[in-house]
C-alpha cells in the first residue's frame, strides 16, 4: 500500500531550511511533496523555489498557511514568530512542524498547547532531531538502561563555527537581505520585547537575561530535551556560570528506579572559532559508562556513534563502539513525523513536551541571577 504523501508548506528559507529542510524533504519525495516556501526576502523565496522546484513562492506567510494544496506547515521562521504562525496554522486546520525552540516565554508556548488542544490534539511535532536519531533510540538508551544506578553525567555542546560546516555541506546557502522590509527589524523587536516580559516576569530585560535566555533556546534546547528524555527532569539548579559565549550549570538529579538516590549533571554549551563539533550526553555507572556523540547536523551522514566502557565477567576493561545507522537524525525525524500524521503513531515531542525546556530555562536563570547577585 502506498504512503499517503503530505504536501508540505514551509514558512522561513534560511540557513536550516536550505542546508537541512528542503534537502531532506527533497529526498523523502515518497512521503513529501513541498508546495510552498515564503520568506521575508523574496529572492531567498525565489531562489529556494527554483532550486527545488517548488510551485509558490511568496513574502506573505498566510498565503502559505491559508493554501489549501497544503497539508503541513513547517514554521522556521526567527523564535519570536513562532507563536504567531503556529496558532494561524492551526486554526487554518493544518498540522505543524516547528524548529526548536517552542517559544519564547512559558506562556507563549501555554498559548501554542490551547491552540494545540483546541484543533483536536496531536496536530503539533516540535523539531528535536537528535531524539531521533537511531543510535540515540537504540543502542544508547538500551545500554544506559543497564545501568542500575547513576552517579554521575554530563552533557556537553560545543558547536564550533555553523559556517565552517555549511560551507563544507554542498547544500551552496544562499543569504539575501537587501530587499527585506526596513519595517521588519521593528516589529522584530516589538515581538521580542513583549516575549521577553513575560519570559522574565515583569524583571528587567537586560542584556546579560536576553543572551543566555537565546543561548538556551537555540543550542542548549537539543542537548537539554535529550537529557529530560534519558534521565528525566532536574529537582533543581546548583549552580550556573557564565563567561562571554560559554554556559555551564550543575543540575540535581534522582535516579529514576531503585533507592532514587542523587545524581548530580553537568550541562557545558559553547561556541568558538574552532571547527570541532563536541556534542555529546555521557552517563557514568559504578561499573559502566556509556556515552553517545553527535557530528554537526550540516554534513548529511556523518555517524552518531554511542561508546561503551565497562568491566566484564572476567575483571576486564572493556571498550565498545555502536552504530545502529548512518541515517542522519533529520530523516528519522520526519519518516517518525510522517508516521505520526499520516497513521497516527504518537508524537513523542509535543508541545507540551517542548515546554518543559523553558520551565528549565527559567530555573537556570534564576540561579545564575542568584549566583551573580551573591
Amino acid at each position: 500500500m502506498a504512503s499517503q504523501k503530505l504536501r508540505v508548506g514551509l514558512i522561513g528559507a534560511g540557513e536550516v531550511t536550505q542546508v537541512i529542510h528542503l534537502p531532506a524533504l527533497s529526498l523523502l519525495s515518497h512521503l513529501y511533496t513541498i508546495e510552498a516556501i515564503c520568506d521575508i526576502s523574496k529572492k531567498n523565496a525565489e531562489h529556494c523555489a527554483a532550486k527545488f522546484h517548488i510551485p509558490k513562492a511568496t513574502t506573505n506567510a498566510y498565503e502559505v498557511i491559508n493554501d489549501p494544496a497544503v497539508d503541513l506547515v513547517f514554521v522556521l521562521t526567527s523564535d519570536e514568530f513562532h507563536e504567531l504562525y503556529v496558532i494561524a496554522a492551526l486554526k487554518a486546520g493544518k498540522k505543524v512542524f516547528i524548529e526548536k525552540p517552542l517559544a519564547l516565554s512559558v506562556p507563549s508556548a501555554q498559548r501554542i498547547v490551547d491552540a494545540n488542544h483546541a484543533a483536536g490534539g496531536s496536530r503539533v511535532f516540535v523539531g528535536y532531531m537528535r531524539r531521533y536519531a537511531p543510535s540515540f533510540l537504540q543502542a544508547f538508551k538500551r545500554e544506559v538502561a543497564s545501568i542500575d544506578q547513576i552517579l554521575y553525567a554530563r552533557v556537553r555542546d560545543f558547536s564550533g563555527p555553523n559556517k565552517s560546516f555549511v560551507d563544507q555541506s554542498g547544500t551552496f546557502q544562499v543569504k539575501n537581505t537587501d530587499d527585506i522590509p526596513s519595517s521588519a527589524g521593528a516589529e522584530r523587536d516589538e515581538m521580542l520585547g513583549a516575549l521577553f516580559a513575560e519570559a522574565f516576569g515583569g524583571k528587567p530585560s537586560t542584556p546579560e537575561r536576553r543572551t543566555l535566555w537565546r543561548f538556551l533556546g537555540s543550542l542548549g534546547s537539543h542537548d537539554i530535551s535529550l537529557m529530560r528524555e534519558v534521565l528525566g527532569f532536574p529537582e533543581s539548579v546548583g549552580g550556573v556560570s557564565a563567561n562571554g559565549l560559554f554556559y555551564s550549570a550543575i543540575l540535581n538529579f534522582k535516579n529514576r528506579s531503585g533507592a532514587g538516590l542523587p545524581f548530580a549533571v553537568t550541562y557545558e554549551s559553547g561556541i568558538d572559532a574552532v571547527p570541532e563539533f563536541d556534542a555529546h550526553l555521557a552517563v557514568y555507572g559504578q561499573h559502566k559508562r556509556v556515552s553517545i556523540h553527535y557530528d554537526s547536523p550540516y554534513v548529511k551522514g556523518l555517524p552518531i556513534n554511542v561508546r561503551v566502557s565497562e568491566v566484564n565477567e572476567h575483571g576486564e576493561f572493556v571498550t565498545r563502539e555502536l552504530l545502529s545507522s548512518y541515517e542522519d537524525a533529520y530523516t528519522a525525524e520526519l519518516q517518525e513525523m510522517h508516521a505520526c500524521f499520516a497513521e497516527g503513531r504518537p508524537i513523542k515531542t509535543t508541545p507540551e513536551d517542548a515546554m518543559q525546556d523553558l520551565r528549565l530555562f527559567d530555573m537556570i536563570i534564576a540561579k545564575y541571577e542568584e549566583t551573580v547577585a551573591a
